[in-house]
């Protein structure tokens, strides 16, 4: 956890985004790591948790961290959640909490406000479009005998 920690102060010093830092552990050894880089690679998936998931998947050579464990120095905002829930680590340990992270301007309430939502009340104006032709994709999938699983 301290190197999450001293992950997120280096972030912050050098400007690169946030105070952010996660690090992904596998057997006692870090396979991946790093902090936020939102601003500085104008990237807003940047988050640190993202790029540790993606250093520790390039370095393992997999897609699925099932045996690892990641340490974060904040509570995971609603996407580096969802790319924790995908990349499978076996536990996930953080530092301050989602309401720390709001009290430093961090809050994330508003985007766990408009999952509750029905799609055509969120503020971001979503419409479906050419569903028969996307589907046909997924006909194509189930189809194919030479996909890998995940």
């Amino acid at each position: 956890m301290r190197k999450a920690i001293r992950l997120a102060q280096k972030g912050m010093d050098s400007n690169s985004g946030g105070p952010f830092g996660a690090v992904v552990v596998k057997n006692g050894v870090v396979v991946g790591e790093g902090y936020n880089c939102v601003t500085s690679e104008n990237d807003p998936t940047a988050h640190a948790e993202i790029i540790a998931i993606r250093e520790a998947c390039k370095n393992l050579k997999t897609f699925q961290l099932d045996d690892c464990v990641i340490y974060t120095s904040c509570e995971p905002c609603p996407m580096c959640l969802g790319a924790i829930y995908w990349a499978r680590p076996k536990k996930v340990f953080y530092a301050c909490t989602r309401q720390d992270a709001a009290d430093a301007e961090f809050d994330d309430q508003f985007i766990y406000d408009e999952l509750e939502l029905p799609m055509n009340e969120r503020k971001v104006d979503f419409e479906n479009i050419d569903r028969d032709e996307g589907r046909h994709v997924f006909e194509k999938w189930m189809q194919k005998t030479d996909k890998t699983e995940y």
